[in-house]
């Protein structure tokens, strides 16, 4: 029912990054050209370039896969490589002979005037065939190269000034659109119009499988969405403007959002939340999302997203280094929101509601002080030792506002919580925190599909020992020893008395990646992770099956 809505949405978001130098001039078919070429890593690709012709309003471009060569076998083209190849009389398996490509992964060529529809194509690397679920990786690397070899294809044919973008299936056309959908994205909203990147139409090429395919654009479109909001500077992204952000996200796909308002907030006595939140003059905001996919009876699943849409550290302030980068805080909540999103357009059978508390945590005279204490719903006084761990007091008192008013059958919460998984996971997947082995290997799964892998941590009773035993107050924010992450996670647990509950840190891949990005999304942007990954488990959790 949301597809034309999506699909509008999809082409507005989408966004482009890439560098490339000029290295040397090559003859190729007799097709004048220059070779543009940079240092190989994965993701990185070769161009080759023909004659300028004129510019046609629209100008289309193709992305064609080819395997590893194995042993002395030549490297061998897709099904739909082998079919562009017959349709430009067999240029395509000359070019690759003539110019030494092997089909490593995410390596790869752009040929120009091979062709009079398409201005260029482009051959990349999709490592070996028949590549399947790695046990030891615990990721599913056929489908994973698909994303790597699509993504890189389509960034480079954005390159070529290509408006229309044909992508080979790749043998798994979901992944395809995932990975040509989310390479091309980028956050220009505030460039100047004239220097604002082409966003090219993504198109599916030669493979009947449509209906994976849009699967795909659906999922990476709210991945881009999550990216959309976190990436947002701190005074475009208020806990008002993501509000009506949300809003205007979720309403037209069916979704109902409730905007709760610093009245409503006292009433019920949200007292943990509004500690951090009054620190700030931007007014707090608590929304509540629900879809419903099911009977309306039927118990849902609970996602709550921490919303600090900026966390200076309050009175405990941040090094001024990287105090740019907590306008990323609030990506547990864009999670959510694009979750959501996603469950409605896929018309999942499941009931999902989302509770986000949003607000900023700011120095000022009204901000909560190191050593202030105060009581949660459930009686339980929490002692705030240090202001800048935030997480756990914005998030207290809803998670206990979430089990008694919804009584959802599982509640995931989703924050930046601690600086433990950056040090311990870096960039490789978020931490996963739960109570449930089901839950845990549920995720596992998930992220073997998606490639957005979650790793489990421990839940310990050594970790609860280091939050509990104070003697002035029940639970501490902060605890004592360096397992941030861990501490975090025990801190919420404590609050969480017997429901299956998981707790994602998505700290370390959620906010800006600046070593080994994953080559379809960009480097010092934020992610959008885990999102594919809570809505792969969603659709498990809904069809009970992968």
């Amino acid at each position: 029912m949301a597809f034309p809505r999506m699909m509008s949405a999809l082409q507005r978001s989408l966004g482009l990054y890439g560098r490339i130098q000029v290295a040397k001039t090559t003859q190729s078919l007799g097709v004048k050209a220059r070779l543009l070429t940079h240092s190989i890593r994965p993701g990185d690709v070769q161009i080759v370039r023909g004659l300028a012709k004129e510019c046609d309003p629209v100008i289309k471009g193709v992305v064609v896969g080819v395997y590893a060569k194995e042993g002395d076998k030549n490297p061998k083209l897709t099904a739909s490589g082998e079919k562009f190849d017959d349709r430009t009389q067999g240029k395509i398996s000359e070019l690759l002979r003539e110019t030494g490509l092997g089909g490593k992964l995410g390596q790869g060529m752009v040929f120009t005037n091979v062709d009079a529809e398409f201005r260029a194509v482009a051959v990349v690397g999709l490592g070996q065939e028949g590549a399947a679920y790695n046990d030891l990786e615990l990721i599913d690397e056929g489908m994973e190269n698909a994303r790597v070899a699509a993504g890189v294809g389509a960034r480079a044919l954005q390159l070529q000034d290509c408006t229309e973008v044909f992508v080979d299936s790749m043998d798994y056309p979901e992944q395809a659109a995932e990975g040509s959908a989310l390479a091309i994205w980028r956050a220009n909203s505030n460039l100047r119009r004239q220097d604002r990147i082409q966003i090219p139409k993504l198109h599916l090429y030669e493979s009947p499988d449509v209906d994976a395919w849009t699967r795909g654009l659906f999922k990476a479109e709210s991945q881009n969405l999550a990216r959309r909001l976190s990436d947002a500077p701190a005074n475009q992204m208020t806990p008002t403007i993501f509000a009506q952000s949300t809003v205007d996200a979720l309403c037209p796909c069916g979704v109902s959002v409730e905007v709760r308002t610093m009245d409503w907030i006292e009433n019920n006595q949200l007292n943990s939340f509004l500690m951090v939140a009054k620190g700030s003059c931007e007014p707090p905001v608590i929304l509540e999302v629900g879809y419903c996919g099911t009977a309306p009876e039927d118990r849902p699943i609970m996602l709550l997203g921490k919303g600090l849409t900026y966390n200076s550290g309050g009175l405990s302030l941040r090094s001024k280094d990287c105090m740019h980068t907590y306008r990323g805080c609030m990506a547990g909540a864009a999670v959510c929101v694009a979750t959501v999103r996603a469950a409605a357009a896929l018309s999942l059978p499941i009931n999902v509601t989302a509770l986000l508390p949003l607000c900023e945590n700011m120095p000022s005279g009204m901000a909560v002080k190191p050593g202030d204490v105060v009581t949660l719903l459930n009686g339980k006084t929490m002692g705030i030792v240090d202001t800048s761990k935030a997480s756990v007091l914005v998030m207290a008192d809803p998670l206990l506002y979430a089990q008694t008013t919804f009584k959802p059958r599982l509640l995931v919460d989703l924050a930046t919580a601690g600086y433990g998984v950056c040090a311990g996971l870096g960039g490789s997947a978020a931490g996963l925190f739960t109570n449930s082995n089901f839950v845990a290997k549920q995720f596992e799964k998930a992220g073997a599909l998606t490639g957005d892998r979650l790793w489990r941590l421990p839940l310990w009773r050594y970790f609860k020992e280091l939050v509990t035993p104070n003697r002035s107050f029940d639970i501490s924010n902060r605890g004592r020893g360096p397992a941030s992450s861990c501490i975090a996670a025990a801190v919420l647990h404590e609050l969480v008395p017997c429901a299956d509950w998981a707790h994602i840190d998505n700290r370390n891949v959620g906010m800006l990646t600046r070593h080994n990005p994953l080559p379809y999304l960009l480097k010092e942007t934020m992610t959008g992770r885990p999102t594919r990954t809570v809505i792969q488990f969603l659709v498990q959790m809904a069809c009970g099956e992968a």
